[in-house]
C-alpha cells in the first residue's frame, strides 16, 4: 500500500506538471494572439496605404 508521504508527493508533482503545461499553453495563447494583432495592423496599414493611393489618382 502507498503511504500518505508517497501519495502526497505524488499528487503534488502531477499537480505542479498541469499547472506547468497550463501555463505554457496560455503563453502559446497570448504568444499568437499578438503575432494575429501585429499581422492585422500590418494588413490595416497596407489596406489604407493603398487606399491613398486610389484617391490620390
Amino acid at each position: 500500500m502507498v503511504s500518505g508521504k508517497r501519495l502526497a508527493d505524488i499528487s503534488y508533482r502531477a499537480f505542479s506538471g498541469s499547472m506547468m503545461l497550463l501555463t505554457m499553453y496560455g503563453s502559446y495563447l497570448c504568444v499568437m494572439r499578438g503575432y494575429r494583432f501585429m499581422q492585422k495592423q500590418k494588413q490595416l496599414k497596407v489596406a489604407a496605404e493603398n487606399q491613398d493611393e486610389v484617391l490620390k489618382e
